[in-house]
């Protein structure tokens, strides 16, 4: 028998399939050329306002039960979505957790004073989490700061897990979104709608793994359009590769993913990660004025902007049933007042 998502342990963290809403008014706004729905991972969970990283959590917290951890280990930057919904779960599963906060977005000086105590990070704190600040630079691999965290957290006795910055890293990282996959098919069918294309945020590079992977074992996965945020592009696009095949390879995927496979939009990165552009705020704010949903500066507010001039400069065929996957984050808008 071949492997499949069914045989690996899930700890339920979500209500369930998350609901996918149609955008409508952004559809007409933005001159009625293709059909917008929206896949919400940013409200999939009663957990610190949910997002895509719950989704990967339900995979690997039953191996942090079995193992009798004590105290959940993730990094991120200040403002980190990871951290806070790990705080969350461990809170929920009555563990100890000690967060890395790097400083990995150069925030300009009018928001610097409140940076680091409003938004994700002051969540994290009201959930009891050890949080640790910490100067180092913005990168999507593994973390020196991190791992002298987990050994210094073992020289006090205590059974640290470690989860990797965005779960990316984590052999069972990609296998949430795969069953996000299985999900939007079982959706299509109950909304009489085919969706042509899936536009979905890449960064630490395991969401955007796991949908490829999903959508290959139906043949669709260059249907998949990442929109890079990362600012990284060349090895965020590696790491998604990299993070495909491991995760295909979990759940017997019969396709030889190549790079040609992953199709990563690198336009709207820009000026780096965590910074917002014109585009992005202005993007941010049509969709709220629209459609009342909230998207972020850093990850999602970037996808929307990559959605939008898609539409605008009609880079999908017209009619197209497009699907935005909303992975969460607005709790990090408050430590972004002064773009408002």
């Amino acid at each position: 028998m071949s492997p499949s998502l069914e045989q690996y342990k899930k700890y339920q963290l979500t209500f369930g399939p998350s609901p996918i809403t149609h955008f409508p008014n952004l559809s007409k706004a933005l001159g009625g050329k293709v059909n917008i729905y929206a896949k919400r991972e940013d409200v999939n969970s009663g957990l610190a306002f949910g997002g895509n990283k719950l989704r990967k959590l339900e995979y690997i917290v039953p191996e942090i039960l079995d193992g009798g951890y004590d105290t959940l280990v993730s990094i991120g930057g200040i403002q980190s979505n990871q951290t806070r919904m790990v705080a969350a779960v461990a809170a929920k599963l009555g563990l100890g957790c000690h967060l890395v906060q790097e400083n990995w977005v150069p925030i300009p000086e009018q928001e610097s004073l409140n940076y680091d105590k409003v938004g994700n990070i002051e969540l994290s704190r009201i959930m009891g989490a050890d949080v640790r600040l910490n100067a180092a630079g913005f990168d999507i691999g593994i973390r020196d700061s991190w791992k002298d965290a987990l050994k210094a957290l073992e020289a006090e006795g205590k059974k640290p897990y470690p989860i990797p910055a965005g779960c990316s890293e984590h052999k069972y990282g990609g296998l949430g979104f795969v069953g996000f996959v299985d999900e939007v098919l079982q959706q299509e069918k109950e909304l009489g709608v085919k969706f042509d294309k899936i536009v979905v945020c890449a960064v630490t590079g395991s969401t955007m793994a796991g949908i490829v992977v999903g959508f290959a074992k139906y043949g669709r996965h260059h249907d998949v359009i990442g929109i890079d945020a990362s600012f990284t592009p060349a090895k965020t696009k590696q790491q998604v590769l990299r993070i495909a095949r491991s995760t295909g390879s979990l759940v017997g995927l019969d396709v030889e993913l190549t790079l040609d496979d992953i199709y990563l939009d690198e336009r709207f990165a820009h000026p780096c990660y965590g910074i917002p552009n014109e585009g992005t705020i202005e993007a941010i704010k049509l969709c709220g004025s629209t459609e009342g949903c909230l998207t972020d500066p850093v990850y999602e507010g970037k996808s929307m902007q990559g959605l939008i001039y898609k539409v605008r400069n009609d880079e999908f065929e017209k009619g197209a049933n497009v699907l935005y996957c909303h992975l969460g984050g607005a709790p990090v808008l408050s430590a972004y007042s002064s773009y408002f």
